[in-house]
């Protein structure tokens, strides 16, 4: 799939955002993706997994692992094509936060030597994933890479696992005592799974 396939479904669905964000790792924005609008739509949502689930195909993968909530409907999808691009039933697994702490909860667990291909919606600083890599690592599990349907990240981050993105987006991203936004009066919004 090209980028400019994936940037148009983002469009489409209304998807990419402009306007003063509040991003969850507490930085400010001038762009957002909300990746909910695009995932809710279950053809969009196969068709952009089984883009990103190319690359592993030949990887053995043993279970896709992706931080919630932004990972979930993604490492099912993902974890679904790779089973049928002729891997065994590759397992979906999702991390969640307890207490502050990336965690598995559910009965879900990894098994040491499990190769693992962590997913995330949008990567920008890389913080939910690089806890849901730790996570893995501390399990015994080999993360054999990073997938996300966006890379929004100024610099690509050292996740500890190569980084597979349908699209690169550029975007302003501000600590907020430097965010111009802000000095001009305007109030950040946070859209985001952990906002309003």
């Amino acid at each position: 799939m090209k980028a400019e396939e994936v940037l148009k479904i983002f469009e489409d669905v209304q998807a990419l955002l402009s306007g003063h964000f509040l991003l969850s790792s507490g930085n400010h924005s001038n762009r957002y993706l909300q990746c909910a609008l695009v995932t809710q739509h279950p053809k969009v949502a196969a068709q952009l997994s089984a883009a990103l689930a190319q690359p592993f195909l030949n990887q053995d993968v043993d279970v896709v692992l992706g931080p919630a909530v932004g990972g979930i409907v993604i490492a099912q999808e993902v974890a679904q094509a790779l089973s049928r691009g002729g891997n065994e039933e590759v397992r979906a697994l999702f991390c969640e936060r307890v207490d502050g702490k990336m965690a598995l909860r559910r009965g879900f667990s990894l098994q040491p030597g499990e190769r693992v291909l962590a997913v995330e919606d949008v990567i920008t600083t890389g913080g939910s994933v690089k806890e849901a890599i730790a996570l893995a690592k501390e399990a015994g599990a080999q993360v054999i890479g990073v997938g996300s349907f966006i890379d929004r990240s100024a610099s690509t981050p050292d996740l500890g696992a190569p980084l597979t993105a349908l699209l690169k987006i550029q975007a302003e991203i501000w600590p907020p005592e430097k965010c111009p936004l802000c000095q001009e009066g305007s109030q950040a919004i946070k859209p985001g799974s952990r906002g309003l």
